[in-house]
């Protein structure tokens, strides 16, 4: 019998519920730590990003429409998904050069961070919330409200766990998401973009590219659909992210890659997470009407 032909992966990107490759056909050789070539990764442009963005919005209201408890379910089914399929996310990160061990250890930190905001789902809105005394004759309640589409922008270090803290919490408030993948290490981005698309998650809600921060961090700051960015930058980046963020005014919570926190950490995670990306909205209601 004779050898059979290994046939490479095709990594694509997941936009919009579907997989997409790069409008401009551009891709980089990614090899795994010996050297040896293993996949191409899209490179995605700035029109690659404008059209995540039409996903997103088209996607946004019936996420933010869907109780709290439903989205809580849907983010639980997630960590289901990723759960059975974890020896194959393990390998994703290994190719990275983590061992065996670390990677392993990477994916169940991050099973663990999508239940822990899955139980947040349909709590932080009472805790953050409040009923107000006021000098009148009126009931008066502030909520809070999802912002909108969001823009994470990914680390190179934990390239599973820190995507997956900068996105949950986003998206467990009603927001939803367009992320760039680390760029060193993109593989478990696409990875997960796979294991989305067999969720409960609707299309649209999260959406993954693959590129160079270089091209594409001048349109995340500039586009004026996106209504947050959230991540971290080294010190160029963000001033480039702040500056365009003022023009087009849009919050922007970046940490600083030079001094990079303990993605495993308790204090990676917590309603605190939620708060930073959520409005709020005060309501006046007459007593007696």
């Amino acid at each position: 019998m004779s050898q059979r032909l290994h046939i490479t992966k095709t990594p694509k990107c997941y936009v919009g519920g579907a997989f997409i490759r790069s409008e401009s056909a551009r891709v980089t050789a990614l090899h795994d730590a010996s050297g040896t070539f293993f996949a191409n990764i899209p490179q995605c442009t700035r029109k690659d990003l404008r059209n995540a963005v039409e996903a997103a919005a088209k996607a946004g209201p019936g996420w933010a429409k869907r109780s709290a408890f439903n989205r809580g379910q849907i983010l639980y089914r997630l960590a289901e998904m990723i759960e059975a399929r974890g020896a194959e996310m393990a390998r994703a990160i290994a190719i990275g050069g983590a061992r065996e061990a670390d990677a392993a250890r990477e994916v169940r930190a991050s099973i663990d961070r999508i239940i822990h905001y899955a139980g947040w789902a349909d709590k932080f809105a009472q805790l953050l919330g409040s009923v107000n005394p006021v000098a009148s004759p009126h009931f008066n309640f502030t909520v809070p409200e999802p912002m909108g589409i969001v823009g994470v922008i990914a680390p190179d270090e934990a390239p599973l766990l820190a995507l997956v803290s900068l996105i949950a919490p986003a998206i467990t408030s009603g927001n939803v998401v367009v992320a760039l993948a680390s760029q060193l290490q993109p593989y478990p981005a696409i990875v997960l973009g796979e294991m989305l698309a067999t969720s409960d998650l609707p299309g649209g809600v999260v959406n993954l590219l693959t590129g160079a921060r270089s091209e594409m961090l001048p349109t995340f700051a500039t586009h004026e659909h996106l209504r947050a960015i959230s991540g971290m930058t080294n010190a160029d980046d963000r001033k480039l992210l702040r500056l365009g963020a003022a023009a087009s005014v849009k919050r922007v919570r970046l940490q600083k890659s030079e001094a990079p926190g303990d993605w495993f950490a308790d204090t990676a995670q917590g309603v605190q997470e939620i708060r930073e990306l959520i409005e709020f909205k005060t309501t006046w209601h007459p007593i007696g009407a």
